[in-house]
């Protein structure tokens, strides 16, 4: 649920910063180069210095979605196994229905 949470939060940004468009702070109007852990949040380079993130671990932001990417995928991974060994668990009770 927190990995969808972040897609949604990232693909809303992206739409907010336009085609090819580089997002920005909207408290300091400067570039998110950085991605804060703790808050799982796009920081710019300001919030990093503020007190609010400066004991944060922060990830450059390209580092951080392709993390994210690979664990959504993993997730993926597992319901589509999920779902292949229900439909293998529904097909042989429809079997011994008949």
């Amino acid at each position: 649920a927190k990995i969808i949470e972040i897609a949604k939060r990232l693909s809303l940004q992206a739409a907010k910063g336009g085609a090819g468009g580089e997002r920005l702070c909207e408290k300091h109007q400067e570039a998110l180069k950085l991605f804060c852990e703790e808050d799982q949040t796009p920081i710019c380079l300001v919030c990093r210095e503020s007190q609010a993130h400066r004991v944060h671990a922060v990830v450059p932001i390209e580092e951080a979605a392709e993390e994210h990417k690979e664990k959504f995928q993993a997730h993926v991974q597992i319901l589509k196994d999920r779902r292949e060994k229900l439909l293998g668990l529904k097909t042989a009770e429809e079997g011994k229905s008949l």
